[in-house]
Formats: structure tokens, C-alpha cells, sequence
């Protein structure tokens, strides 16, 4: 029997990539098999080296909101790199696109651009530190802020407990600095500010996070966290590099109409191309070097190519609102025939959504934040994923990570979607 080209070139890269992958998730460790080896995309589909082909739903986990390979994206790349690849210089397309930021999200008034959301994040709470004089900072259970020292980082045995470390590499002493929270519970932020008074320079949060599975805040609980954060001088910051540009043109914090004080942004803004930002209000944003005593820098920090992409898909985006209600309805499509089938056959797991995000939990409870998200079945995901993607739908190989949709689902896309999600379904429960 031939081996196929992915199990092949799988083989290959575990002799000098580790793990073979450059991303853990891609490993297809949560879901078993080994994963499939991508040559190229179009549309709503993903093509591998064995010459299949699938409908999918990460949209390279979510910048691609218009769908692959766009034909607007890909000519500003092409006109772009005509002209070169990188200058290390300023270029009028870094005025460009973050006057265009400004004018889209509501908390940026000025913005840094650099190359990834781990970059953006880290230096969001570099900045707010230096801004504050402060050193500690409160993140939420469960949310994914880039793999930087200070976000890797578990809970202790109670609430106002400083964090440990939560995985090798990390310090004790980097971790000392970080305070863990549940999503959603006001009160446990209180706890800790109280417990840690004058000493808490940032909070952040992903205002609907994505990286546990989709969980939406309750009613009140980023006007919550705004209140507090005003009350106690902490600078709110939104990590919205998945949620930027995809929820609304301004994002999460446009949709609920909570504006924090800084905001990190990625994906979307690059159009596909590797690219992160972090903004907020003039004040704070002065501390950035050279403007101010923080320091960052970047190489590729404005680079031209991401630069023409994220243009291209901003420009589209901001003009065409139109594309969000698209969005929101091809989600309702999906989630509520989800819903719908899993229903009649008398399957009762959580489905949350909202806009182009969704995530299916195999539990029945309602999932809120990281504990609840936990207790769903992760064998029975895995079956899950294997199931569909035999069927030509390639999912997120992860129960813990949100589903992103784009406008290149079209009705047909989508029946196909529910008719393998009902064949799954009987096949993994017999």
C-alpha cells in the first residue's frame, strides 16, 4: 500500500521541525491521526498534497473573513512585491493603514504595528507598566495572549494567589507578577484588586475568547471591568487579534460598546500576512519609544507586503459594512442547523456563537468560562473531527478553539456542512 504524501512529509519534519509541526495545535495530538499537509487554498477550501479537497473553518484560525486566496488580497500583494520585500524604513502605507485603525476601533487613537499577536500583547502590558509605574497584571483563565513568559501561567489554590509557572522555561519570577481570574466573575476581580491595591498595572482579557472554545461575556461584565479599571487607574486592555475587524469594523469593543484603553490587534489586519498591532488612547501610547521611555522595536515592524494586504482587506471591510450582517447570517445558517439536528437526534451539547464564531462543546452544560469549557468530552470531539473531515470538512483539531467562518460559504457550502455534521453524529454515537 503507497503511503500517502502527507504521512510521508509528516515523517520528515519530525527529523527536524519538532514535534513536526511549527504550531502544537497542527499536530492533530487532540484529536488522533496525523495531520494533513496543506499546498494550497481557495475560496471556502483547502487542497492537500494527496490531492483532497475541504470545505473548512478555521480560515487560518481567522484572518481570512473573505475566504482564501482573495483576488483583492492577492493583487495587493503582487503590486507590492514588485517594488521590493522589506526596507526597514518607513514607508506611506504604515501612515496609511493606521490612520485607517483609527478611524475603525474605537480605543486607538494611536497604534504600533509589529509582526505577530504574541509581539502585540507583550508589549501592550510593557507599555501599560511603564505607564502605570506598576508592575503586576491580572489575565483571565483560560485566555490565550501568545506564548509570551508572563501569559503562560496557571492558577494557584485561590483566587487572589499569584500565578505558577505553566510551563518549563517560565520563572518564578516572571510569574509572580501575574494574577489569574475567571472569565466572567466580577467578583474574583474584585478580590484581587483589593488584595493587590495600587500594585496592578493591566488587565487583560479577551473580550469574547476564543481560545477555550467561543464564550461570550455576560450581560455587565466588560462594563464591569471598565468600571473597576476606571475606579482603580488599571489600564483595560482588549486582546482582540481574533476578534478585531471580524465581530464589527471596530471589533469587539464596538459590538458591546465598552472601549478599554488599549487594544491588541493581528490577523485580519494583515489579510494573511504575519502582522500584529497594539493601540489605545495618545496618553498612554506616548510611552512608546521614540516617543517615550518604553522601549520596542521591530525589523519587520511595518513591513510592506502585510502592509498592501491589510490595507487591501481593511479598506474592503471598512467599505463594505454589508459583509458583517453576510457573516452573521451564514452563522445562524450553520449554528442553528447544528442546533437543529443535533436536537432531533434527542443530542443535547452546547453550541455558542456569535457573528462568524462558533464553537460545538460536547458537553450539556453551559459553557461561560475555562472550567465550563473543560468538562466537555474531548474523545467524543476527536471522534468528531475525525468523522468530518473524512467527510471533506476540516475542522479546528481542537474541542478548545473557536470555529471562524467566511463569506465564501455559500448556502450549498453549507448544507454539505450540516448533511456531514448529522452523518457524524450518527456515526460516533452508533
Amino acid at each position: 500500500m503507497r503511503i500517502s504524501e502527507s504521512k510521508r512529509l509528516f515523517a520528515e519534519a519530525k527529523n527536524v521541525i519538532p514535534g513536526g509541526v511549527n504550531s502544537p495545535v497542527r499536530a492533530f495530538r487532540a484529536v488522533g491521526g496525523e495531520p494533513i499537509f496543506i499546498q494550497k487554498s481557495d475560496g471556502a477550501y483547502l487542497y492537500d498534497v494527496d490531492g483532497n479537497s475541504f470545505i473548512e473553518l478555521i480560515n487560518s484560525w481567522g484572518p481570512m473573513i473573505l475566504g482564501h486566496n482573495h483576488p483583492m488580497i492577492r493583487e495587493a500583494v503582487v503590486k507590492a512585491v514588485e517594488d521590493g520585500l522589506s526596507y526597514g524604513a518607513p514607508t506611506a502605507k504604515e501612515i496609511e493603514i493606521a490612520e485607517l485603525i483609527v478611524e475603525m476601533v474605537p480605543s486607538v487613537e494611536k497604534v504600533r504595528m509589529v509582526n505577530s499577536g504574541t509581539e502585540a500583547t507583550m508589549s501592550a502590558i510593557r507599555v501599560a507598566r511603564g505607564y502605570t509605574g506598576r508592575d503586576k497584571f491580572i489575565k483571565m483563565e483560560g485566555h490565550y495572549h501568545g506564548h509570551g513568559d508572563s501569559f503562560l501561567i496557571s492558577a494557584g489554590s485561590g483566587a487572589i494567589t499569584m500565578g505558577n509557572p505553566d510551563s518549563p522555561g517560565v520563572t518564578v519570577g516572571t510569574a509572580k507578577d501575574t494574577l489569574l481570574a475567571p472569565y466572567n466573575d466580577l467578583e474574583a476581580i474584585e478580590r484581587l484588586v483589593k488584595a493587590n491595591k495600587g500594585e496592578i498595572a493591566a488587565l487583560i482579557l479577551e473580550p469574547v475568547p476564543g481560545n477555550m472554545g467561543l464564550a461570550l461575556p455576560l450581560p455587565g461584565y466588560l462594563e464591569g471591568l471598565r468600571e473597576i479599571c476606571t475606579r482603580e487607574g488599571i489600564v483595560l486592555i482588549f486582546d482582540e487579534v481574533m476578534t478585531g475587524f471580524r465581530l464589527a469594523k471596530g471589533g469587539a469593543q464596538e459590538l458591546f460598546g465598552v472601549t478599554p484603553d488599549m487594544t491588541t490587534l493581528g490577523k485580519i489586519i494583515g489579510g494573511g500576512m504575519p502582522v500584529g498591532a497594539y493601540g489605545g488612547k495618545k496618553e498612554i501610547m506616548e510611552f512608546v519609544s521614540p516617543a517615550g521611555p518604553v522601549y520596542q522595536a521591530g525589523t519587520l515592524s511595518g513591513n510592506p507586503i502585510a502592509m498592501s494586504a491589510g490595507l487591501a482587506m481593511l479598506h474592503y471591510l471598512n467599505n463594505h459594512p454589508e459583509v458583517y450582517a453576510e457573516l452573521a447570517l451564514i452563522g445562524r445558517k450553520i449554528t442553528e442547523g447544528i442546533s437543529k439536528i443535533n436536537h432531533d437526534l434527542n443530542l443535547n451539547y452546547t453550541v455558542n456563537a456569535l457573528g462568524s464564531m462558533y464553537s460545538l462543546f460536547f458537553t450539556d452544560q453551559p459553557v461561560v468560562d475555562f472550567e465550563s469549557a473543560k468538562k466537555s468530552n474531548t474523545v467524543l470531539f476527536g471522534s468528531y473531527f475525525q468523522a468530518m473531515l473524512k467527510r471533506g470538512i476540516y475542522l479546528a483539531p481542537s474541542q478548545f478553539e473557536s470555529l471562524f467562518l467566511s463569506t465564501a460559504l455559500s448556502d450549498e457550502l453549507i448544507g454539505k456542512i450540516l448533511t456531514a455534521h448529522e452523518e457524524s453524529m450518527r456515526e460516533i454515537h452508533g
